[in-house]
Formats: structure tokens, C-alpha cells, sequence
């Protein structure tokens, strides 16, 4: 095992850092020969999480592009969640998550940040209740109102659902002009601001409930996200790994924290995230399977890269890629699980 972990410092070594990451993720949504195009090639492209489907039968949910032109494209997805625009420039558009013909998400797509015109947006999607804004607050975080700001704040909770974002952010303003201390409200804009892309108001909103309660793990994970959004990989990991030691318990902050350590090239402390993550919620986090085996893969250690690939299929056995998993098992034995 030692020499495994001395191929994953040389394979994280030879990574091209968030370049090549972004790359894979354009390899993964919009399939093989986007890996080596994706320096080219216009795209709008992302993954929908799908949490609480396992074992049920999956509804159709489809991705809508509607460019600034309001020209439409549809992706109708299935349970690996990804989706791909090849050749569209998304600049100025819109992406609309409906569940059997019901809207449960809506993101604005502002300017790429690169002249090629690529746009990669990830959604969570959960299979009971309402969409859940980038994570869950946890019961123990409660913050205590008097009756005209609760009125405000679940007036705000109400608009949102339906979509009416700018009602939703003038409300909780309001209430924060009445009370600035209410961290869960700075939280609650943060996540509006983080679904409408609009990441740099998120970034403050989410910096304003921390200061105000600097042990609040859910604003502190969706901060690591954000700083991951802007390649300020270090901050990341920072918040994320501050995140992690206050909720120990959240398999989805483990799975964050290793992604930033791949991207950051620490290749050990990325497996033992992700190791965790699968630990807490082993078929929730099914998919760090594959970001070990992709990591494994990279260093040479083919055997232990086919054993991820096929405990992931033991868990998810109708994934849209189960073939060519099974052809990449079948070529490289895997390596016997400890």
C-alpha cells in the first residue's frame, strides 16, 4: 500500500490542478472525446446530485437551456445525473431543473469566465420534499425572532420556493435591517445569491453569518464550495476542513474536502475524505468511488483503480457507464479490499 501511495503524490503531481478537473468534468457530462476537447469546444454542461433515489423508481427530470435568445434544449437525464450542451454558449441563459413537468430549479448563467464560452453549473436534487438550498441546516442551528421578523423570514422561505427571487432577497434585507445578528437569514441570502450565480453577493452573505456565528458548519461548507468555484483551492480546503471537524457526522462535506484535496494534488488526505464520505453514506457518496478510481488510475495502480470501479457498481448497478466499467474490470484484476 505504501508504493500506492507514493504512485497517488506522483499521479497528483503530474495533474494539471482545477484545469484538468474541469476537464474531467466535461469528460464525464458530455462524454469521452470532450476530455481532450474541452479547450475548444463550447459547452454548457453539469451534474444533477440525486440524493434519497436509490431503489426508487426515478422520475423524468429534465435540464432546460434557454439561451439569451429564449431558444430552448432539453436534456431529459437518468441516475448518473449528468447533462451536456455541446456547442452552446450559454452566456446570458438560463438553466431550469423541471421534475415531471414541475419546476424545482432555476439558475442564471452570467459571462463565462473564459473566452471559450463554457459553463459548467452542478445542482443537488433531493427525492422528498422541497429542493434544499446547498446543504442542510442542522436542527441545533436555531435562531430566535421576534413575530414581525419571522414573518418576514418565512414570507422570504415562501417567495423563494416559488421562484421569486428578487421578492425573496428584499424580504430578508428587511429583516436584516431589523436584526443584522441573524446568522440563519445571512445564510438563507446566501443560498439565493448561490443559485442565481451570483457568487460574489453569496460569498458575503455567507461571510456576514459566519462572523456572527463563527461555528456555523453549513455556511462554512457552502463557502468551501464557492471558494472551489473560484479555483481559490486553499480556501477551500480551509473552510471545508473547519466544516468537517464542527459536523463529523456530514458525508457531503467529507466528499467536498476530498475533491479540494485532489484539485490541490494531496492525493493521501483526498482518499481519506472520500474514504469517509463513503463511510458515513456508503451509496449516498457512491460517486467517490469514482474519483478515487480516476485518481488511482492516473498513478498507475490499475487493480486498485478496477476495485473502486467495482464496489461503485456493487452500489449502483444500472449507472449509465456499467459497461465500460465492467471492460476496464475485466482488463486490470482488482486489487483484494483489505
Amino acid at each position: 500500500m505504501r508504493s500506492v501511495m507514493f504512485l497517488l503524490l506522483v499521479a497528483m503531481g503530474s495533474m494539471a490542478g482545477a484545469g484538468k478537473a474541469y476537464a474531467q468534468g466535461m469528460t464525464d457530462a458530455c462524454g469521452d472525446s470532450a476530455g481532450s476537447n474541452w479547450g475548444t469546444d463550447q459547452a454548457v454542461f453539469g451534474r444533477v446530485s440525486l440524493q434519497g433515489y436509490e431503489g426508487a423508481k426515478l422520475p423524468k427530470i429534465t435540464v432546460t437551456l434557454l439561451d439569451r435568445n429564449r431558444n430552448e434544449q432539453r436534456f431529459t437525464i437518468d441516475r448518473n445525473g449528468y447533462y451536456c450542451f455541446r456547442g452552446a454558449d450559454g452566456s446570458g441563459g438560463t438553466i431550469i431543473i423541471d421534475v415531471e413537468g414541475r419546476e424545482v430549479e432555476r439558475r442564471s448563467l452570467g459571462s463565462s469566465t473564459n473566452s471559450l464560452r463554457q459553463h459548467r453549473q452542478d445542482f443537488e436534487l433531493y427525492a422528498s420534499g422541497p429542493q434544499q438550498k446547498t446543504g442542510t441546516i442542522s436542527a441545533k442551528f436555531v435562531y430566535k425572532r421576534d413575530e414581525a421578523n419571522t414573518t418576514l423570514f418565512d414570507n422570504a422561505v415562501a417567495a423563494d420556493q416559488k421562484k421569486e427571487t428578487g421578492a425573496a432577497i428584499k424580504l430578508l434585507r428587511e429583516l436584516l435591517g431589523n436584526d443584522p445578528r441573524d446568522y440563519v437569514a445571512w445564510a438563507r441570502l446566501g443560498s439565493i445569491y448561490f443559485e442565481a450565480n451570483d457568487m460574489a453577493a453569496a460569498e458575503k452573505a455567507y461571510t456576514e453569518s459566519i462572523r456572527f456565528k463563527p461555528d456555523f458548519s453549513y455556511a462554512m461548507m457552502n463557502l468551501g464550495r464557492i471558494y472551489m468555484a473560484k479555483n481559490n483551492i486553499d480556501g477551500a480546503i480551509t473552510f471545508l476542513l473547519r466544516a468537517t471537524q464542527l459536523e463529523p457526522s456530514s458525508p457531503r462535506g467529507f466528499q467536498l474536502l476530498g475533491e479540494a484535496y485532489l484539485i490541490a494534488k494531496k492525493g493521501t488526505l483526498g482518499v481519506e475524505a472520500l474514504n469517509e464520505a463513503i463511510r458515513l453514506d456508503p451509496v449516498g457518496m457512491a460517486d467517490s468511488h469514482l474519483l478515487m478510481a480516476a485518481l488511482y488510475d492516473r498513478a498507475g495502480a490499475k487493480s486498485y483503480a478496477a476495485r473502486e470501479y467495482k464496489i461503485f457498481l456493487e452500489k449502483k448497478p444500472e449507472h449509465a457507464d456499467k459497461k465500460k466499467f465492467e471492460k476496464y474490470i475485466k482488463e486490470n484484476p482488482p486489487e483484494p479490499s483489505n
